[in-house]
């Protein structure tokens, strides 16, 4: 839900590294919570955590990021520069990985053909003891040092993580083994357990790593759209440049089948322009004159020369990509109980392997049995996949959302996104196209058309409305001369007072005209509201000089968009501030059976709350200043990309593309979303309630154990990238 809160004072990301499972992740977030002021999210999926803090508290920077390494792991700033470091550091990480698994998997390749012999019927030391050894010796300690390091930082900052589950079954099977040969002992050894948990362990990370990598890879998608340089014009002269260097104010050139370099307006060309990364939208935009043009985006057609006007992180792009990123490093509602259980789950999982040990050797008086049922519970219970659970599908359903032109401010938008049953909409700009024109001009009590209008486009010269803008611009198309205004006083819902030469002018609702006093001609204001038109009255010297009709086309696909709200069993209910003619035409057109008409803006918030005390799950959307109230009021709130900014800053998710559709496209994606992290927390809890019992009583060899847990993670992430195959709904047609 918006809410009017008031911000952190101080926000900062970090890049956190050595972790390797979700109780890593619980153990960085408890420190960081500890400190005095502070409130911290760390993600183990996306590597980072989210720090808010008070600067009069006694926290730095420097006390955070040594907090961090005090509990055994790495931390530093997260910067816009530091994307590219971030990725080598990944890639290096991924290549050290693939050849330690490597290196592993050949070491022990032999342990592997001796298990297939004793399936076939042969011996069980089919190895020499001696090669078993020499083989599993440098695969515990040398490929298997990560884990003891790990588990020692760990254990060190007062923690435990899935390292020191991994060190103590793997040095359990094989201190066992080498006692074996070193007293001659009768017994089997296990050093194809500990050597094969390893290598199967190793083999998880390196798929988990690049699952993950393909969950993030919406933002390197972003990121690789904007060209490294662009063309831009100095001293008469075209030169090439660092897109880096580009300043406010550059004159730059796009060629035909160039990427745009920057924000810019365009002041010469004209051209099509592909801008489906922004909305979503497969057709091009046409750009004349005096259009924005926006970074990332692919001129198609013909040559366009521009002025930059935002560079750097002051493109829409880059807007993007932190909302983007904002989003996949959020936690969702649905995430704290995974949270609670991984923060306690390796102690848990230790006691239950003691217990294990205990029992089987006072039961069985086995020593051996008991020692391998211990090591099975310890390798196959795995945090991790209870970490990657939620994470990992809120980076790839926020990610497929940014194509989608569906921007999601946090996981919790798009958790509550997915739960709405009622959705209010605002008419004018949401439900119809924001593009109003003036369609009739009636003159009263002897004043002439153009009296009327020039009156009416003084008053609202100043106003962004998508109505006043309607009558500036017709005003513009006779060729009037627009007067100043003076004491000009807006009256939000109702219409504006000011000043025009002396004389007192006014404009707004028939029902403002009503409370100053004026008499306008009911039929004809009625016969303009039955057919779907705004009227506003216009009036000078406390003489109404007539009343004008705007007319604002319903979006084409708003009808449809209705048609598949109902189908998601989400009931749409219209709020608008016009009158009830108006608003009972426009509901009929659109299909909507649930309108209310006359509404301000505080009444538009008011039936919001009503409607949640009534139990209903609220979502609105709407594109103007005064939605703001009502966005703030409701469970999850929708800003046209094209509305104010203000409506925009107040909602949880922006769509990009002026559609009412693209609510649908979120609602959607929502559910989608909310499905796979109910999978992959069923398969998490699922694999460790089942697999933990089963190798206590024996029923899993520490082998088949570790494949299991290496498989588990994967599983988690593999199930959350099939996100990948959601399509917007006019694409998916």
């Amino acid at each position: 839900m918006a809410t009017a809160a008031a911000k952190p004072q101080h926000r900062i990301d970090l890049v956190l590294t050595g972790m390797t499972c979700a109780a890593c992740a619980a153990r960085i977030e408890k420190v960081l919570n500890r400190l005095p002021g502070v409130s911290a999210a760390v993600n183990f999926a996306t590597e980072s955590a989210r720090v808010d803090y008070t600067p009069t508290a006694p926290v730095t920077t420097e006390t955070l990021i040594h907090a961090v390494e005090k509990a055994g792991y790495g931390a530093h700033l997260k910067t816009a520069n530091s994307r590219d470091d971030e990725k080598r550091l990944h890639v290096e990480a991924y290549r050290g990985e693939w050849n330690r698994f490597v290196i592993s998997a050949l070491l022990t390749l032999p342990f592997i053909a001796q298990m297939a012999g004793m399936l076939a019927g042969a011996a069980h030391d089919l190895l020499p003891v001696w090669l078993q050894f020499a083989l599993a010796t440098p695969v515990q300690f040398w490929i298997g040092k990560r884990f003891y390091a790990g588990a020692w930082n760990s254990l060190r900052g007062g923690g435990a993580n899935m390292d020191v589950l991994v060190a103590l079954g793997t040095t359990m099977a094989y201190g066992y083994s080498v006692a074996v040969i070193a007293w001659k002992l009768p017994h089997h050894v296990y050093f194809e357990a500990s050597a094969t948990v390893i290598t199967l362990v190793l083999l998880g990370k390196v798929l988990e790593m690049r699952a993950r990598a393909k969950a993030s890879s919406a933002i390197e998608a972003l990121m690789r759209l904007q060209p490294k340089t662009a063309t831009v014009e100095r001293n008469g002269e075209r030169v090439e440049i660092n897109v880096a260097d580009m300043q406010p104010g550059n004159i730059f050139i796009v060629r035909p089948g160039d990427s745009i370099p920057v924000d810019g307006d365009v002041l010469d060309g004209e051209s099509a322009v592909d801008e489906s990364l922004l909305t979503g939208e497969s057709l091009p935009s046409a750009k004349r004159p005096g259009a924005r043009v926006y970074a990332g985006t692919i001129n198609q057609q013909g040559l366009l020369r521009c002025a930059a006007t935002g560079v750097g992180q002051q493109t829409a792009l880059a807007a993007i990509v932190r909302l983007v990123e904002d989003a996949q490093g959020s936690k969702a509602p649905i995430q704290r109980l995974a949270d609670v259980i991984s923060g306690v789950f390796v102690p848990v999982v230790i006691a239950i392997a003691a217990v294990t040990w205990i029992a089987w050797w006072l039961i069985g008086g086995d020593l051996t049995t008991a020692t391998i049922n211990a090591v099975a519970v310890l390798v196959i219970a795995c945090p991790c996949a209870l970490g990657l659970a939620t994470p990992t599908a809120i980076m790839v359903g926020s990610g497929m959302g940014a194509r989608a032109g569906v921007l999601i401010r946090n996981a919790a938008a798009l958790e509550t996104a997915g739960g709405i049953n009622t959705l209010v909409v605002d008419k004018t700009g949401t439900l119809t196209e924001g593009k109003p024109v003036v369609t009739d001009i009636i003159v009263l009590n002897d004043a002439n058309r153009n009296d009327v209008l020039a009156v009416a486009a003084a008053l609202e010269q100043g106003s962004k409305h998508p109505l006043a803008l309607a009558v500036v611009a017709h005003a513009r198309e006779s060729a009037l001369t627009l007067e100043p205004v003076s004491d000009f006083q807006s009256i939000s819902g109702k219409g504006i007072q000011a000043n025009i030469g002396g004389a007192a002018a006014a404009l707004g609702s028939p029902a403002f005209a009503t409370e100053l006093g004026l008499t306008l001609p009911d039929a004809d204001i009625a016969a303009l509201q039955r057919s779907g038109k705004t009227v506003i009255f216009v009036a000078c010297a406390q003489r109404t000089l007539g009343i004008i009709g705007i007319a604002d086309r319903l979006r084409p696909t708003t009808p449809g968009a209705i048609r598949e709200l109902e189908a998601l069993d989400v009931t749409p209910v219209m709020l608008t501030g016009d009158n009830a003619l108006t608003a009972e035409a426009i509901a009929r057109e659109a299909g909507i059976a649930q309108w209310h008409a006359g509404m301000l803006p505080q009444d538009k918030a008011s039936h919001v709350q009503s409607l949640r005390n009534d139990g209903r799950k609220v979502g609105m959307a709407g594109d103007g200043v005064n939605d703001a109230p009502a966005l703030a009021s409701a469970d999850v709130s929708f800003a046209i990309g094209a509305g104010a900014d203000v409506a925009i800053q107040t909602s949880d998710i922006t769509l990009m593309r002026n559609d009412l559709m693209s609510v649908v496209d979120a609602i959607r994606l929502s559910r989608a979303t909310l499905a796979k992290i109910r999978q992959n927390l069923f398969f998490a809890f699922f694999y460790n309630a089942l697999g933990i019992p089963l190798a206590a009583m024996g029923l899993l060899n520490p082998v088949i154990a570790g494949a299991a847990m290496a498989l588990s993670s994967v599983s988690v992430v593999g199930n959350a990238l099939l996100l990948k195959r959601w399509r917007p709904i006019q694409s998916s047609r």
